[in-house]
């Protein structure tokens, strides 16, 4: 009786496909697009800084507490998520560099000058124990922004 389900594993063992060893899991906090050229002449405007922006997506179906979590770029630029940060399962948040009124789905890093470079720059999200989350980097003058997911 043995021999059959060992038969019967290894058959169906070659039905299912194999997930290569590169392949990981989806992180709990996705980055999903960076717009890192805004729109128009950079003159350092309020409204020309909130053009540049970071998107990120709670991919867990748990609301997920970003206190202490933390945006980078590769230059070491930083904005920590406050006390009162949530985000909803499968909920999105947009991190605007320039000064503005943070609430749910928006925040503002408060910041007077560019964060993401023109041309090539790595935006990463860390937990609160400072650990990489997800990464997304981009190398390109002919766009202004880059899809991550």
């Amino acid at each position: 009786m043995r021999l059959p389900l060992v038969a019967a594993s290894a058959a169906l063992a070659m039905l299912v496909p194999a997930v290569p060893a590169h392949a990981a899991a989806v992180p709990a906090i996705l980055i999903t697009k960076v717009y890192y050229d805004s729109p128009g002449s950079d003159l350092r405007s309020n409204a020309s800084l909130n053009g540049e922006y970071v998107t990120i997506k709670n991919t867990t179906r748990k609301t997920i507490d970003l206190a202490g979590w933390s945006l980078r770029d590769k230059t070491g630029y930083q904005y920590t998520f406050g006390d009162d940060q949530l985000l909803a399962p499968g909920g999105k948040l947009t991190v605007r560099t320039g000064q503005g009124r943070s609430g749910t789905s928006t925040v503002y890093w408060g910041r007077r000058a560019y964060v993401w470079n023109n041309d090539a720059d790595v935006a990463s999200i860390r937990n609160r124990s400072a650990k990489l989350v997800d990464s997304c980097s981009y190398d390109s003058t002919r766009v202004d922004y880059k899809n991550c997911e």
